[in-house]
C-alpha cells in the first residue's frame, strides 16, 4: 500500500490566497487488483501551479478538496497493456505525489518527444498553456501576416508562446510584463517592442509609442484596468481574444472600469472569451506544432522550478505574484 501525500484547499480563499488556506495530508491508495477498476498507480515528477486555479478553486471546489491542477507522472504499476512501467504522462488528478488511475483521463507524452528536451514542457510550452496560445491566436485573433499583435503578461507561460507563435506567423509584436528583466526576457526571444507597465508614466502613451497605428489583435491575459486603455488603441475591425484577467483575480470587491461599448462600437472590435478545451479534439495537430517549434529552436522557453513538494503554496502564490518567468512548475 502507498502512501501519498496531497494538498486540499483547507479555507476558500478571501482576496490574495495565503499558505493557511492549504493543509498537507497523506492518504493511503489501495492496492492494484487484476480485474479491478484501478489498473496503474503513477507518481507525479513535475506538477504545474496556474492562473487558473485561483478563479476555479472557487467556482469548482469545495473546502476539503484536493487542490485542482495537472501533473506529469510516471507509471510506477501497470495493469493496462496499453500503459507500460516507466512510462510518462500527463493528468490531471491534482496536487498529489501519487495516484491511481483507469487510464482513461491520462495522455502519454508523444512519441517523438527528443530525450534532451525537459519533461515539464509537457506542462507549459507543449502543454495547456501552449495550447491556448496557439488556439487563442489562430483561433480567437485570427492573426494574418503583417498584422500588430499585443499581448500583456507577456513573459508567462501563455504570453510568452504568443508573442513567438506571432512572430512565427509574420506579425509584428508588442508585449508587457512587470519588471526589467522580464521586458529584456521578452526581446531576447523576439518581440518588436516591450515596455514594464509598472515603470511606465502612462500606459496610453506606452501602447501609443510602442505601435502609433494601432493594433490588429490583443491578446489578453490581464483584464482590468490594462485592458480598458489597450481597447482604445485597437485598429477599425480589431480582435480580442480574453484568455484571463489575472488583475482581478484576487479583488475582494470587483474592479469598476470604462464601459468598453463605444470604442467596440465605432473600432468595429470583435472581443471573444475562450477557454483551451473548446479544442479538445485538435490538441494533437497543437503540440505537434508547438514541440515541432521547439525542436527546431523557432520557440524558446524558460521554467521556474520550484523544488519540493511541500513547497506547492508557496509556487502557486508566487506565480500570483507574478515571480516567475515562463512556466512556473513544481519538481516533486
Amino acid at each position: 500500500m502507498v502512501t501519498a501525500k496531497v494538498w486540499v484547499l483547507k479555507k476558500h480563499f478571501e482576496g490574495f490566497p495565503k499558505t493557511s488556506d492549504f493543509d498537507l495530508k497523506e492518504i493511503e491508495l489501495p492496492n492494484l487488483k487484476d480485474g479491478g477498476k484501478w489498473k496503474l498507480l503513477l507518481e507525479s515528477v513535475f506538477l504545474s501551479v496556474d492562473p487558473y486555479m485561483r478563479p476555479y478553486s472557487q467556482r469548482d471546489m469545495k473546502e476539503g478538496d484536493i487542490m485542482i491542477g495537472t501533473q506529469v507522472a510516471r507509471i510506477v504499476e501497470s495493469k493496462n497493456t496499453a500503459f507500460t512501467v516507466g512510462a510518462f504522462v500527463v493528468a490531471r488528478s491534482g496536487w498529489r505525489t501519487h495516484f491511481i488511475s483507469n487510464g482513461k483521463d491520462l495522455q502519454l507524452l508523444p512519441s517523438s518527444w527528443p530525450e534532451s528536451l525537459p519533461k515539464s514542457l509537457a506542462l507549459g510550452t507543449v502543454g495547456m498553456p501552449g495550447l491556448t496560445a496557439y488556439f487563442g491566436l489562430l483561433e480567437v485573433c485570427k492573426m494574418k501576416p503583417g498584422e500588430t499583435v499585443l499581448v500583456n503578461a507577456a513573459a508567462g507561460a501563455v504570453g510568452s508562446v504568443v508573442g513567438q507563435l506571432a512572430k512565427i506567423g509574420g506579425c509584428k509584436v508588442v508585449g508587457c510584463a512587470g519588471s526589467d528583466y522580464k521586458v529584456a526576457y521578452l526581446k531576447k526571444i523576439g518581440f518588436d517592442e516591450a515596455f514594464n507597465y509598472k515603470t511606465v508614466t502612462s500606459l496610453d502613451e506606452a501602447l501609443q509609442k510602442a505601435s502609433p497605428d494601432g493594433y490588429d489583435c490583443f491578446f489578453d491575459n490581464v483584464g482590468g484596468e490594462f485592458a480598458s486603455i489597450a481597447i482604445n488603441h485597437m485598429k477599425k475591425y480589431g480582435r480580442i481574444a480574453v484568455c484571463g484577467a489575472i488583475s482581478q483575480y484576487n479583488d475582494s470587491v470587483p474592479q469598476k472600469g470604462p464601459y468598453v461599448q463605444v470604442p467596440v462600437i465605432f473600432k468595429e472590435l470583435r472581443m471573444e472569451g475562450f477557454i483551451v478545451t473548446r479544442w479538445n479534439n485538435r490538441w494533437e495537430e497543437g503540440l505537434k506544432a508547438l514541440l515541432k517549434w521547439v525542436v527546431e529552436g523557432k520557440v524558446k522557453w524558460h521554467e521556474q522550478v520550484t523544488e519540493g513538494f511541500e513547497n506547492m503554496p508557496m509556487a502557486f502564490i508566487g506565480m500570483l505574484k507574478g515571480e516567475n518567468l515562463g512556466k512556473a512548475i513544481v519538481k516533486v
